[in-house]
Protein backbone atom coordinates (compact mmCIF):
# COMPACT_ATOMS: atom_id res chain seq x y z
CA UNK A 1 0.00 0.00 0.00
CA UNK A 2 1.34 3.44 -0.93
CA UNK A 3 1.61 6.23 1.61
CA UNK A 4 -1.62 8.27 1.77
CA UNK A 5 -1.57 12.04 1.81
CA UNK A 6 0.53 13.51 4.58
CA UNK A 7 -0.99 15.95 7.09
CA UNK A 8 0.81 18.77 5.27
CA UNK A 9 -0.68 17.69 1.94
CA UNK A 10 -4.12 17.38 3.49
CA UNK A 11 -3.85 20.91 4.86
CA UNK A 12 -2.70 22.17 1.44
CA UNK A 13 -5.67 20.45 -0.18
CA UNK A 14 -8.03 22.11 2.30
CA UNK A 15 -6.52 25.51 1.47
CA UNK A 16 -5.99 25.22 -2.29
CA UNK A 17 -8.43 22.49 -3.28
CA UNK A 18 -5.57 20.76 -5.08
CA UNK A 19 -2.37 18.86 -4.35
CA UNK A 20 0.26 17.38 -6.68
CA UNK A 21 2.33 14.25 -6.07
CA UNK A 22 5.41 14.36 -8.29
CA UNK A 23 6.79 11.24 -10.03
CA UNK A 24 4.19 9.09 -8.27
CA UNK A 25 2.91 6.69 -10.95
CA UNK A 26 5.56 4.12 -11.95
CA UNK A 27 7.14 4.67 -15.35
CA UNK A 28 6.18 1.20 -16.59
CA UNK A 29 2.48 2.04 -16.17
CA UNK A 30 2.83 5.47 -17.77
CA UNK A 31 4.85 4.12 -20.71
CA UNK A 32 2.25 1.49 -21.62
CA UNK A 33 -0.57 4.04 -21.74
CA UNK A 34 1.53 6.65 -23.51
CA UNK A 35 2.39 4.10 -26.21
CA UNK A 36 -1.29 3.28 -26.76
CA UNK A 37 -2.32 6.94 -26.89
CA UNK A 38 0.55 7.80 -29.23
CA UNK A 39 -0.52 4.99 -31.57
CA UNK A 40 -4.10 6.25 -31.63
CA UNK A 41 -2.94 9.83 -32.17
CA UNK A 42 -0.77 8.88 -35.15
CA UNK A 43 -3.11 6.46 -36.91
CA UNK A 44 -6.72 6.93 -35.77
CA UNK A 45 -7.37 10.52 -34.73
CA UNK A 46 -9.71 12.35 -37.08
CA UNK A 47 -8.81 16.08 -37.14
CA UNK A 48 -12.38 16.90 -38.12
CA UNK A 49 -13.53 15.57 -34.73
CA UNK A 50 -11.21 17.69 -32.57
CA UNK A 51 -14.13 19.61 -31.00
CA UNK A 52 -15.96 16.38 -30.13
CA UNK A 53 -12.84 14.80 -28.64
CA UNK A 54 -12.21 17.95 -26.59
CA UNK A 55 -15.73 17.95 -25.14
CA UNK A 56 -15.68 14.24 -24.30
CA UNK A 57 -12.51 12.20 -24.69
CA UNK A 58 -9.71 11.44 -27.09
CA UNK A 59 -8.98 7.79 -27.86
CA UNK A 60 -12.48 6.75 -26.75
CA UNK A 61 -11.72 3.04 -27.10
CA UNK A 62 -9.10 3.37 -24.35
CA UNK A 63 -11.55 4.67 -21.74
CA UNK A 64 -11.90 1.31 -19.99
CA UNK A 65 -8.61 -0.21 -21.15
CA UNK A 66 -6.87 -2.23 -18.44
CA UNK A 67 -3.57 -0.38 -18.78
CA UNK A 68 -5.30 2.99 -18.53
CA UNK A 69 -7.27 1.97 -15.44
CA UNK A 70 -4.05 0.61 -13.93
CA UNK A 71 -2.86 4.22 -13.64
CA UNK A 72 -5.50 4.55 -10.91
CA UNK A 73 -5.84 1.06 -9.45
CA UNK A 74 -2.29 -0.33 -9.58
CA UNK A 75 -0.20 2.76 -8.89
CA UNK A 76 -1.17 3.79 -5.37
CA UNK A 77 -3.37 6.61 -6.66
CA UNK A 78 -6.47 4.89 -5.27
CA UNK A 79 -4.91 5.01 -1.80
CA UNK A 80 -4.26 8.74 -2.12
CA UNK A 81 -7.87 9.24 -3.14
CA UNK A 82 -9.40 7.21 -0.31
CA UNK A 83 -7.31 9.09 2.23
CA UNK A 84 -9.43 12.10 1.18
CA UNK A 85 -12.72 10.40 0.26
CA UNK A 86 -12.97 7.05 2.07
CA UNK A 87 -16.16 5.84 0.36
CA UNK A 88 -16.13 6.07 -3.43
CA UNK A 89 -18.00 4.66 -6.37
CA UNK A 90 -16.01 2.13 -8.42
CA UNK A 91 -13.70 3.85 -10.90
CA UNK A 92 -14.26 2.01 -14.17
CA UNK A 93 -13.47 4.53 -16.88
CA UNK A 94 -11.00 7.26 -17.74
CA UNK A 95 -10.90 10.32 -19.96
CA UNK A 96 -7.92 10.94 -22.21
CA UNK A 97 -7.38 14.62 -22.92
CA UNK A 98 -4.90 15.85 -25.51
CA UNK A 99 -4.12 19.44 -26.31
CA UNK A 100 -3.11 19.18 -29.93
CA UNK A 101 -0.26 21.30 -31.30
CA UNK A 102 -1.85 23.67 -33.77
CA UNK A 103 0.89 22.91 -36.28
CA UNK A 104 -0.19 19.24 -36.37
CA UNK A 105 -3.67 19.77 -37.74
CA UNK A 106 -4.07 23.31 -38.97
CA UNK A 107 -7.26 23.33 -36.88
CA UNK A 108 -7.61 25.48 -33.80
CA UNK A 109 -8.69 23.29 -30.90
CA UNK A 110 -11.44 24.89 -28.80
CA UNK A 111 -10.22 26.49 -25.62
CA UNK A 112 -12.01 25.76 -22.35
CA UNK A 113 -13.02 28.83 -20.37
CA UNK A 114 -13.05 28.80 -16.58
CA UNK A 115 -15.57 26.21 -15.48
CA UNK A 116 -16.50 23.53 -12.97
CA UNK A 117 -16.98 20.16 -14.61
CA UNK A 118 -20.53 19.02 -15.17
CA UNK A 119 -22.22 22.38 -14.52
CA UNK A 120 -23.70 24.36 -17.44
CA UNK A 121 -21.48 22.55 -19.95
CA UNK A 122 -21.93 24.12 -23.41
CA UNK A 123 -22.70 20.73 -24.97
CA UNK A 124 -25.28 19.74 -22.32
CA UNK A 125 -28.68 20.99 -21.23
CA UNK A 126 -28.11 23.72 -18.62
CA UNK A 127 -30.41 21.90 -16.18
CA UNK A 128 -28.35 18.70 -16.36
CA UNK A 129 -25.71 18.14 -13.68
CA UNK A 130 -22.83 15.75 -14.27
CA UNK A 131 -20.86 16.51 -11.16
CA UNK A 132 -18.56 14.33 -9.07
CA UNK A 133 -16.31 14.68 -6.01
CA UNK A 134 -12.63 14.65 -6.98
CA UNK A 135 -10.71 15.00 -10.24
CA UNK A 136 -7.57 12.90 -10.56
CA UNK A 137 -5.18 13.77 -13.37
CA UNK A 138 -2.16 11.67 -14.35
CA UNK A 139 0.40 13.50 -16.47
CA UNK A 140 1.44 11.43 -19.50
CA UNK A 141 3.64 13.92 -21.34
CA UNK A 142 6.15 16.58 -20.39
CA UNK A 143 4.38 19.89 -19.68
CA UNK A 144 7.07 22.53 -19.37
CA UNK A 145 5.33 25.53 -20.92
CA UNK A 146 2.16 27.22 -19.72
CA UNK A 147 1.35 27.93 -23.38
CA UNK A 148 1.60 24.24 -24.21
CA UNK A 149 -2.03 23.46 -23.40
CA UNK A 150 -1.52 23.28 -19.65
CA UNK A 151 -4.52 22.98 -17.36
CA UNK A 152 -4.92 26.25 -15.44
CA UNK A 153 -6.68 26.10 -12.07
CA UNK A 154 -7.57 28.63 -9.38
CA UNK A 155 -6.11 27.66 -5.98
CA UNK A 156 -8.69 28.25 -3.28
CA UNK A 157 -11.42 28.68 -5.87
CA UNK A 158 -13.41 25.79 -4.42
CA UNK A 159 -14.41 27.97 -1.48
CA UNK A 160 -15.52 30.84 -3.72
CA UNK A 161 -17.46 28.49 -5.97
CA UNK A 162 -19.29 26.88 -3.04
CA UNK A 163 -20.32 30.35 -1.86
CA UNK A 164 -21.55 31.21 -5.37
CA UNK A 165 -23.53 27.99 -5.61
CA UNK A 166 -25.10 28.70 -2.20
CA UNK A 167 -26.02 32.32 -2.74
CA UNK A 168 -26.23 33.25 -6.44
CA UNK A 169 -26.52 30.19 -8.66
CA UNK A 170 -29.58 28.14 -9.57
CA UNK A 171 -30.17 25.15 -11.83
CA UNK A 172 -30.64 26.21 -15.43
CA UNK A 173 -28.21 29.13 -15.34
CA UNK A 174 -25.82 29.10 -18.28
CA UNK A 175 -22.99 30.88 -16.44
CA UNK A 176 -20.36 28.34 -15.50
CA UNK A 177 -18.58 30.57 -12.96
CA UNK A 178 -19.11 34.08 -11.53
CA UNK A 179 -17.38 37.01 -13.30
CA UNK A 180 -14.71 37.32 -10.59
CA UNK A 181 -13.59 33.75 -11.28
CA UNK A 182 -13.93 34.06 -15.03
CA UNK A 183 -11.39 36.89 -14.94
CA UNK A 184 -8.75 34.67 -13.30
CA UNK A 185 -5.82 33.41 -15.38
CA UNK A 186 -5.23 30.41 -13.13
CA UNK A 187 -2.09 28.52 -12.14
CA UNK A 188 -0.71 26.29 -14.91
CA UNK A 189 -0.20 22.62 -14.13
CA UNK A 190 3.37 21.97 -15.25
CA UNK A 191 4.96 18.60 -14.74
CA UNK A 192 6.40 15.37 -16.01
CA UNK A 193 5.00 11.91 -16.82
CA UNK A 194 3.90 10.17 -13.65
CA UNK A 195 2.92 13.31 -11.74
CA UNK A 196 -0.55 13.14 -10.18
CA UNK A 197 -2.99 15.99 -9.59
CA UNK A 198 -5.75 15.59 -7.01
CA UNK A 199 -8.22 18.45 -7.42
CA UNK A 200 -11.53 19.16 -5.70
CA UNK A 201 -14.41 19.09 -8.15
CA UNK A 202 -15.29 22.68 -7.21
CA UNK A 203 -11.90 24.14 -8.19
CA UNK A 204 -12.52 26.20 -11.35
CA UNK A 205 -10.14 25.54 -14.21
CA UNK A 206 -9.52 26.34 -17.85
CA UNK A 207 -7.40 25.06 -20.74
CA UNK A 208 -5.89 27.16 -23.51
CA UNK A 209 -4.16 26.63 -26.83
CA UNK A 210 -1.12 24.44 -27.32
CA UNK A 211 1.46 26.50 -29.16
CA UNK A 212 4.25 24.02 -28.42
CA UNK A 213 5.39 21.43 -30.98
CA UNK A 214 4.28 18.40 -28.93
CA UNK A 215 0.90 17.07 -27.75
CA UNK A 216 -0.02 17.58 -24.09
CA UNK A 217 -1.52 14.33 -22.81
CA UNK A 218 -3.39 13.69 -19.55
CA UNK A 219 -5.46 10.82 -18.22
CA UNK A 220 -8.32 11.93 -15.97
CA UNK A 221 -10.40 9.96 -13.50
CA UNK A 222 -13.60 11.44 -12.12
CA UNK A 223 -14.13 10.09 -8.63
CA UNK A 224 -17.53 10.22 -6.93
CA UNK A 225 -18.36 9.77 -3.26
CA UNK A 226 -20.55 6.70 -2.76
CA UNK A 227 -23.55 8.94 -2.00
CA UNK A 228 -22.82 11.65 -4.56
CA UNK A 229 -25.73 10.88 -6.87
CA UNK A 230 -28.13 11.59 -3.96
CA UNK A 231 -26.49 14.82 -2.83
CA UNK A 232 -25.22 16.62 -5.92
CA UNK A 233 -26.74 19.96 -4.99
CA UNK A 234 -25.59 19.80 -1.40
CA UNK A 235 -22.04 18.94 -2.55
CA UNK A 236 -21.97 22.04 -4.76
CA UNK A 237 -22.83 24.24 -1.78
CA UNK A 238 -20.76 22.52 0.92
CA UNK A 239 -17.18 21.86 -0.25
CA UNK A 240 -16.44 19.39 2.54
CA UNK A 241 -19.66 17.39 2.54
CA UNK A 242 -17.93 14.43 0.90
CA UNK A 243 -14.53 14.92 2.57
CA UNK A 244 -14.87 13.87 6.23
CA UNK A 245 -11.11 14.13 6.91
CA UNK A 246 -11.00 17.70 5.57
CA UNK A 247 -14.13 18.66 7.50
CA UNK A 248 -12.29 17.65 10.66
CA UNK A 249 -9.22 19.71 9.73
CA UNK A 250 -11.22 22.82 8.82
CA UNK A 251 -13.36 22.56 11.93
Amino acid sequence: MQTPLTPQETAAFARDGAVIRRAFVPGRLVDRVRSSVDGWYRTEMDPALISSYTQRTFAPDLGNDHDVLALFHESGVADLVTSLVPEIEPVVTAQIQIRVPESDTGITQPEKAMHVDGVACPHLDASELRTFTLLVGVVLSEIADSDGGALRYVPGGHVDMAEWFRTEWSIGMTDQVPPRIDAEQGTPLLGSPGDVLLMHHLVPHAVGRNTSPTPRIMAYFRVSHAQHARQRLEALRDPWLEYPAIRTVTA
